[in-house]
């Protein structure tokens, strides 16, 4: 299966980000892949209260338009994360879409950024509130987790969504630079390699108002670690063959996940010896 990572350098233009991502979704179905994903906040990158004033309703123009590309071009879109209105404050809400156009799967990032990260201070939960539950969906021949951004530094989430069949690990994100730059290939290429899947990372890229600068570095990767793509500078799109036959290999090979001993870490286990 050929999946795409799409990556932009959305900011506070709605119609300009919706433009440009339609614009790169057709070129990377065009490229054959069967699976497109786009980055966190793909239609809408700005501050707080700029982010909670165009929040969308799942039915919103956003998604609608991400719904309408899936469903012409027959992929399965990744609408990366979306304000997701709810009142006082929002959801930041991944979104599976498949070749019919109709949601496989629908995650609100639990994790929120809150965060000093090169000088800059970052308080998601100011605006947004957590999710409070996981998700996977079929898509073709794959299993696909859901995540989002900031999720990449909580592994236990990983673990949970691969215990739960899935193959391939979506990460879009607007990852900063002054955390990209040592961390971003590092906890990928972790995720993929003690969960054994493919990972899909689809990134913001570039600065944007007020104070967004994110990595780019769109990645896939391979349940072997091994980096399958990663994008260059500016706005563009990746795209990799997955071979579901060598995830299959690997977890046969090395089978990590078959050699799990929950019952001797369990909490209660773990406080006991601390004390």
């Amino acid at each position: 299966m050929r999946v795409a990572a799409v990556q932009l350098n959305s900011n506070g233009d709605k119609s300009r980000n919706l433009e440009v991502a339609e614009r790169l979704v057709r070129a990377a179905a065009a490229d054959g892949a069967a699976l497109v994903a786009l980055p966190e906040k793909w239609n809408l990158l700005a501050a707080g209260e700029e982010l909670l004033a165009g929040a969308e309703p799942l039915d919103g123009p956003s998604l609608a338009a991400a719904r309408a590309w899936a469903r012409e071009l027959g992929v399965h879109v990744l609408a990366g994360s979306v304000a997701e209105a709810t009142g006082e404050r929002a959801f930041n809400t991944s979104v599976l879409i498949g070749p019919d156009g109709e949601d496989l799967a629908v995650y609100r990032k639990v994790h929120l950024f809150d965060v000093e990260a090169g000088g800059v201070t970052y308080r998601e939960s100011a605006h947004e509130q957590p999710g409070a539950e996981l998700a996977t969906a079929p898509a073709g021949e794959l299993v696909v987790g859901l995540s989002v951004c900031y999720d990449l530094r909580f592994p236990e989430l990983y673990r949970i969504l691969a215990l739960r069949g899935a193959d391939l690990l979506t990460v879009p994100s607007a990852f900063t630079t002054a955390t990209g730059r040592d961390h971003w290939e590092v906890l990928l290429r972790a995720r993929a390699i003690e969960d054994q899947a493919f990972v899909l990372a689809p990134n913001q890229v570039g600065t944007a108002p007020p104070h967004f600068d994110s990595w780019g570095h769109s990645a896939i990767v391979d349940p072997w670690g091994r980096l399958l793509a990663v994008a260059g500078p500016g706005e563009c799109f990746v795209a990799a063959d997955l071979d579901l036959a060598e995830r299959e290999r690997v977890r046969e090979s090395l089978p990590s996940l078959a050699h799990r001993r929950p019952a001797a870490y369990e909490w209660p286990t773990i406080v006991e010896a601390r004390a």
